[in-house]
């Protein structure tokens, strides 16, 4: 492996293993909010328990994000000195922001799991609050930053310089709302689906059912909206990869020639040399009309581009395949929830349909990263688009896999202990959080 791919891989690693952590720092806290409304509203305790219960894996899940996000903030500059040089004066806003972000999140955290019985009730569950609204704030600007190396603007490019920074352009470039409110759409997705499935399961296990039907109701409602709502920011997102990447577009459908009535094209193995795509099934005009609102109006291919400019095309072609799919299928397994939630209005859903939120666990994260994948590999070979490429931007020190190898090795045994230390909460749940337990009444007698 030489230096330059141990440097992007080492970033893709660091990049794939925070942002499950960013989007739990995204959504947890809401529905620790959630809980806990519920407990100040009706005074139940099985509320309690859960918002406390769930309060200390944000704790933990909180505290590993902050650790992997600091260290990618760190790489970025390590890895791609050159890029950090010029680009740094231009989109730091949102970085010095995030911080700050940070910070209140730290703080309004800390109230919250110390606060009870300290603190104002609602002053309190405002506490909890704040955690969320913070932690969205810090990946919605992460996310701007990243949009702004998609569509780079709030500078003057004049004889290789970078002048006449405009923070303020920089960060509200035209790629932040889109990419923002899809990576948030998909964060409250992906969480949701992880944390109903996760309580789907201890449901069919029978254990402290009551309790974690109160858990999965929550998480189950947020997955199941966000995944209805995920289509309408995927069509906004693409929409305005159309006008400022087309090349990304054409990558990410290997839509290798112009056409009028462009095809959709579903699945297939992309073959760059003859510029083909295998074994895909294609839908006329689709392509057409989701980029333009016409099933007519051309769309760019890749031909038009030099050959050079090309981002990987089937890597990109099939994350973006994987992403669509693990979205649909998201999306068909929260109509089958709402069927028996409104038209059968049933509280007690069949086996089988938390057996389906258990197989679902993994899939918003694996659209995740994915999308992801799609918004990094599908803007090669630029780091930032069309002003300087990636492999111009990294560093000239030796020895990068080696580094990369002692990442990944520290990720996976963080993930270990994570494990064992989510187990362990989870094993916790009749004896600290569930008040209906026998367990939980023999502790608190004793």
């Amino acid at each position: 492996m030489d230096d330059f791919i141990a440097a992007r891989s080492q970033m893709a690693l660091s990049l794939a293993f925070h942002i499950i952590f960013a989007c739990v720092g995204m959504v947890m806290p809401f529905m620790m909010a959630i809980a806990h409304y519920q407990y100040l509203k009706t005074g139940k305790d099985i509320y309690k328990g859960l918002t406390k219960a769930w309060s200390k894996g944000v704790a933990i899940l909180f505290a590993t994000g902050a650790v992997s996000g600091t260290m990618l903030s760190f790489e970025l500059g390590l890895l791609f000195p050159e890029f950090m040089k010029h680009a740094g004066p231009i989109f730091g806003m949102p970085f010095s922001l995030e911080g700050t972000a940070f910070f209140i999140e730290a703080i309004a955290l800390g109230f919250f799991l110390y606060g009870w019985g300290k603190f104002n009730k609602w002053f309190h569950w405002f506490c909890g609050l704040i955690v969320g609204i913070s932690g969205l704030a810090s990946g919605i600007l992460v996310v701007a930053a990243n949009a702004w190396m998609n569509s780079p603007t709030g500078f003057d490019y004049m004889n290789g310089q970078y002048l006449n920074a405009d923070p303020i352009k920089a960060m509200f470039n035209e790629a932040w709302f889109p990419q923002s409110l899809h990576m948030t759409v998909a964060a409250f997705c992906a969480t949701g689906f992880a944390v109903a499935g996760l309580h789907a399961y201890l449901i069919l296990k029978k254990k402290n059912i009551r309790f974690h039907t109160k858990a999965f109701n929550i998480a189950s409602m947020i997955a199941v909206i966000a995944a209805l709502i995920m289509p309408l920011t995927g069509d906004i997102a693409a929409k305005s990869v159309a006008e400022r990447q087309p090349i990304k577009l054409a990558a990410m459908e290997a839509h290798f020639y112009t056409e009028d009535k462009a095809a959709l094209v579903l699945g297939g193995v992309p073959d760059e040399e003859s510029m083909q795509v295998k074994y895909a099934i294609k839908v006329p005009r689709l392509l057409s009309f989701l980029v333009h609102n016409d099933f007519t109006s051309p769309v760019k291919g890749l031909e038009e581009f030099p050959r050079d400019e090309w981002p990987p095309v089937a890597i990109t072609h099939y994350a973006f395949q994987v992403m669509i799919f693990f979205g649909m299928l998201m999306m068909l397994i929260g109509l089958v929830y709402l069927y028996f939630l409104i038209f059968r209005k049933k509280q007690n859903l069949p086996n089988w349909v938390y057996k389906l939120f258990v197989v679902a666990t993994p899939f918003g994260y694996i659209a995740l990263e994915a999308g992801w994948t799609v918004t990094e590999v599908g803007r090669q070979p630029w780091i930032i688009y069309g002003f300087m490429k990636t492999i111009d931007a990294v560093t000239p020190m030796p020895g990068i896999q080696y580094s990369f190898y002692i990442f990944t090795a520290i990720f996976f045994s963080l993930s270990i202990v994570l494990v064992f230390l989510m187990n362990r909460q989870i094993q916790s749940v009749a004896r600290l959080y569930d008040p209906e337990d026998p367990q939980f009444q023999s502790t608190k007698n004793s």
